[in-house]
């Protein structure tokens, strides 16, 4: 790890102050999108029913599961990163910029902070590994719901980005195995009469992120009837952000996201805190296209040694960027191990 990286990690979030700047540039970069022609809520409700349509579709079984076995082979996907020549000899990987302590811009860092957080430490590991330096990575920060159209229009060759394995999406794109388990929860100001995702919700405006597992969990619960029919979940946004700030603006009533990024929300504003318990069990992977096996393969190679290094590894970033967050027993973080390897081909 360069000194410098060390330095802006250690520079922390900076308090309230930077927080609230952080979810006013958020406010603002969604007003920017609306502004320009693409309305925010039309194109996110429609990404959300894209994922929910394939959610309704046939199970697959334990998608979890559904990867290559790890290898350290180069192929051709590999290949082509490595042959990237000057400037461009970079992996080219999508993240989010706005997930603290999981991918986020230190506003203490400068106009050019660096991205930091667990997703990030995971990017510098792959990049160090295929091209033989931590830093030959170019990050492009993108929304939720583009998450699988970048990785299939080639704008990326991989996405970092709390992105859950799930059926629906394995049509699309494939998955490493598991790095990190987590579930569904609902985020609420601490006043609030709503006590977690039950009843409470009746008549509460919810907001998630387009395109997101959680979306897609609202819409198939009320569906069912095991969400409240007066829950309003019209409200779906870019990015996780955008929900906080709308929760603090008063616009709407709720978040339900992964508690993992609902407990680093609740970290960045003392006045909302985590309802009730994790209503799902979910495992966040690395995205790659459908047809770049030998990548499958490497990063899953990859995510073993993570996992074995006890210096520098998993736990050492989970201690770094989650502890405060999550609490210092990572267990119930802890992908499965070992992994299974099921797919075949």
């Amino acid at each position: 790890m360069n000194a410098r990286r060390l330095r802006a990690r250690l520079r922390g979030w900076g308090g309230v102050g930077a927080m609230a700047t952080a979810c006013a540039l958020a406010l603002v970069f969604a007003l920017v999108l609306t502004c320009a022609g693409t309305p925010a809520g039309d194109a996110s409700r429609t990404g959300a029913r894209a994922v929910t349509h394939a959610a309704q579709a046939e199970e697959c079984p334990d998608p979890e599961k559904q990867t290559l076995s790890p290898s350290g082979a180069d192929g051709p996907t590999i290949d082509v990163i490595k042959n990237r020549r000057g400037e461009k000899r970079k992996l080219v990987v999508g993240v989010d910029q706005n997930s603290y302590r999981w991918g986020y811009r230190n506003p203490n860092g400068g106009a050019g902070g660096e991205l930091e957080g667990f997703d990030i430490d995971l990017v510098h590991r792959i990049a160090e590994d295929v091209l033989g330096d931590p830093d030959a990575v170019q990050f492009k920060a993108i929304p939720t719901d583009q998450r699988i159209p970048a990785i299939q229009d080639g704008r990326v060759d991989m996405v970092v980005r709390t992105m859950t394995i799930n059926c629906a999406r394995l049509r699309d794109v494939a998955f490493s195995a598991p790095y990190f388990r987590t579930g569904q929860q609902v985020l609420a100001p601490k006043d609030s009469p709503v006590e977690g995702y039950d009843e409470t919700l009746a008549g509460r405006r919810i907001c998630t992120a387009a395109g997101s597992t959680a979306y897609a969990k609202l819409e198939e619960d009320r569906r069912t009837g095991d969400l409240p029919a007066s829950a309003d979940i019209r409200t779906t946004v870019p990015n996780q952000l955008d929900c906080l700030v709308r929760l603090q603006l008063g616009e709407v009533d709720a978040v339900v996201t992964d508690a993992a990024l609902a407990a680093s929300q609740a970290a960045q504003d003392p006045t909302v805190q985590l309802k009730g318990e994790a209503f799902t069990a979910e495992y966040y992977g690395v995205a790659m296209r459908k047809d770049a096996d030998d990548l499958v393969r490497r990063v899953n190679r990859i995510l073993v040694d993570f996992r074995e290094d006890t210096e520098d590894g998993w736990q050492a970033s989970y201690d770094r960027w989650l502890a405060a967050t999550l609490g210092g027993d990572s267990s119930k973080s802890e992908p499965p191990e070992p992994p299974v390897y099921a797919r075949e081909n």
